[in-house]
């Protein structure tokens, strides 16, 4: 199953692109979260091959991610290695500039297991990502 969720932001493709990919900076995307690059990428240290780990407040278990798509101001793929409990979770952001804005397509795939449950769990995802993304964009733009 696959949900993908979008929204405009008045940010050039280049300074989405700054946030998107600098996974170390994730941890400003939410309060308490910590994010480490545990392996660089190949060509780029945020790069296809990269692995980075993101740990959230409370006794979640880190999601643990490798990129697998990597084409700077348009498109940053990736898939869970652990800790999601969705199986073959991975996620693509597609950035799709238009005059001053920039829209971006948070798309979340996963193996439905209960497909109601993971049908709404990935819905979620793709939302919350994209807010967190957008906020962090609009911070960082203005």
């Amino acid at each position: 199953m696959q949900t993908t969720s979008t929204a405009t932001v008045s940010a050039t493709p280049d300074q989405v692109w700054s946030v998107l990919c600098d996974h170390e900076g994730m941890a400003h995307w939410g309060p308490g979260l910590k994010v480490s690059l545990r392996k660089e990428g190949t060509g780029d240290r945020n790069g296809v091959g990269a692995v980075r780990e993101i740990n959230a407040p409370g006794p979640a278990p880190a999601i643990v991610e490798e990129i697998t798509a990597f084409e700077p101001g348009r498109k940053l793929g990736y898939r869970a290695l652990g800790g999601v409990p969705l199986r073959n979770y991975s996620g693509e952001v597609v950035l799709s500039p238009s005059g001053a804005v920039t829209t971006i397509a948070y798309t979340v795939s996963a193996d439905s297991r209960i497909p109601v449950l993971d049908r709404i769990a990935v819905a979620g995802i793709s939302k919350v990502l994209l807010t967190a993304l957008v906020r962090r964009v609009r911070a960082v733009a203005s």
